[in-house]
């Protein structure tokens, strides 16, 4: 079966899409499947050094991605358009898999659908416009918002399948008015199997004369909330010496909270850059907590992937964001962190406060932690689940929302007001 891909990123940038996408392409590669990806330029914002998937690679000569509103719209721009070029010049694909970077790329997807005859399918990594709306880039009910929601919903009601990453998103998407049958769920993953129960850094639990570390790594960009732990850094910062937050990655709201930090005068905070996939593991292990943050509005609209991979190094997850999202189910599952709603500075720093006093609670949860990463998040286990997904005839595996016990549907329809569908995968 020849399967095509495309997606701005793809190795050896270390935006999640693309490192997620490298993991399926070799996977897919790896079983037999004939696959093709067309990508831009890699300069995202770092490189993996681990040696390419053998797959056919088309990488355009894209304008620069940058943060920039222009530089961004360029190289979409440019990326759609050569896509388009190229992936209706190549031998038609069986399946044209589209992601979601950039926004309305599946409009590309659906044209090779029409004109070659394939499959489509939308791996939905944000849920567009929902999340420029969500984050106020564009006004409810406008006009663009109409015309992008318009387009983005086209491929979506054409497509043979859509996965969505959660539960959240799969009830984001039905909202859009797609049939219930077409959406599937397929949670991500985290590129951990090499690492054994004895090879990984094990969390050792702060004693009340040390400080207890937080640690952030990835892209802190507008979808994330960085006003709860800025306050919560000032008040601690203030009254307590016994923490350290460290940032590693980068990112528009990284750049804000650095800002926030030397006009503030925080001495208790370090910025690093980013680092290789290959590092993720010890970069995490210079925390105690794994921190994820999410915007209060944006639950299904994004899915945070940070979750999975600070689950893996045997780190609880502190989450600062919406309780109906699905790292807030994760955690609530598996009781391998602790969620804070947005603005809740003072229910952050009482959180903190009594972890650090009790530190066998963060060992436990990072044990925790990391036996669900091992059941459930492992890479052989992600992108088969994804696979399955695809309907590919590989060995399949369950979405574990099936898993989902009865009290978690209960709170999920409590809070989004919808009775959730298990997803059947295939």
């Amino acid at each position: 079966m020849r399967i095509l891909f495309l997606n701005q990123f793809f190795w050896p940038d270390t935006a999640a899409t693309g490192q997620l996408l490298s993991d399926l392409a070799e996977h897919l590669a790896n079983s037999g499947e004939t696959v093709e990806v067309i990508c831009g330029s890699a300069n995202y914002g770092g490189s993996n050094s681990a040696p390419c998937p053998a797959v056919g690679v088309t990488r355009l000569p894209t304008a620069r991605f940058s943060t920039g509103v222009g530089g961004r719209l360029a190289a979409y721009f440019s990326f759609i358009v050569g896509s388009l070029w190229h992936g209706i010049r190549q031998p038609a694909p069986d399946i044209v898999v589209t992601l979601t970077t950039p926004p309305l790329i599946s409009l590309v997807g659906m044209a090779i659908q029409q004109l070659r005859g394939s499959k489509h399918i939308i791996w939905e990594m944000d849920v567009y416009p929902d999340i420029a709306v969500d984050l106020g880039m564009l006004q409810r009910n406008g006009l663009p918002a109409r015309v992008f929601g318009w387009l983005a919903d086209l491929p979506r009601r054409r497509a043979n399948r859509v996965i969505a990453l959660g539960e959240c998103m799969r009830l984001r998407l039905l909202s859009h008015g797609l049939a219930e049958e077409n959406v599937h769920v397929a949670e991500h993953w985290a590129d951990c199997d090499a690492l054994s129960a004895r090879e990984r850094i094990r969390i050792v639990p702060p004693r009340r004369s040390e400080e207890l570390s937080i640690i952030y790594s990835g892209n802190f960009g507008r979808a994330h909330d960085a006003e709860t732990i800025a306050g919560a850094m000032t008040k601690l910062n203030c009254v307590d010496d016994g923490f350290r937050f460290v940032f590693g990655g980068g990112g528009s709201r990284q750049a804000w909270l650095r800002d926030f930090c030397e006009q503030n005068a925080l001495a208790n905070t370090q910025f690093l850059p980013y680092c290789e996939r290959s590092e993720l593991h010890a970069r995490l292990a210079l925390g105690h907590i794994g921190l994820v943050t999410q915007h209060a509005d944006s639950a299904g609209a994004v899915v945070p992937s940070k979750a999975y991979g600070i689950m893996a190094a045997g780190r609880p997850v502190l989450y600062i964001g919406p309780r109906n999202s699905t790292t807030a189910l994760m955690i609530r599952r598996y009781d391998c962190g602790w969620q804070i709603d947005c603005g809740d500075v003072p229910g952050l720093v009482a959180t903190l406060r009594h972890l650090r006093a009790h530190g066998h609670l963060v060992s436990a949860a990072g044990e925790r932690a990391y036996q669900a990463f091992a059941d459930h998040y492992q890479r052989s286990l992600g992108v088969a689940r994804m696979a399955s997904a695809m309907e590919l005839g590989i060995a399949r595996v369950p979405v574990l929302t099936a898993q989902t016990a009865n009290g978690e549907k209960e709170a999920m329809k409590g809070e989004s007001g919808t009775s959730p569908r298990v997803a059947q995968n295939g």
